[in-house]
């Protein structure tokens, strides 16, 4: 479960990079990676399930950590925006702001 914790850092390093560069869709996605890999590691830690995608994600979430899954949700409407948008600073900033919040979270529980 470490190698998780390890490539959510990596993805986190990459957003900050990005950021900094003003590439907000790179940005964006990179922050969105991060959190859906602690999304993971919260569910894997706490029910013993690892989602392959986001169709197990999602409702997994939805069930065992429903603000999680409320505020994934809204994100991962930001991060598909990114997919055909030019996304705003903005939009990085909630990322990297909740993402940084939700890892703290995560990390604190152990």
């Amino acid at each position: 479960m470490e190698e998780l914790l390890k490539n959510a850092e990596e993805f986190l390093e990459s957003g900050n990079e990005n950021l900094k560069k003003e590439r907000f869709n790179a940005d964006v996605s990179d922050y969105f990676k991060a959190i859906v890999i602690l999304a993971d590691y919260l569910i894997y830690v706490e029910i013993k399930i690892m989602p392959k995608n986001h169709n197990e994600r999602f409702p997994l979430l939805k069930t065992y950590f429903k603000e999680s899954y409320k505020d994934i949700s809204e994100l991962f409407d930001i991060y598909t925006k990114s997919y055909n948008l030019r996304l705003e600073k903005k939009d990085a900033d909630k990322l990297k702001k909740y993402a940084n919040e939700f890892k703290n979270n995560i990390l604190n529980k152990k």
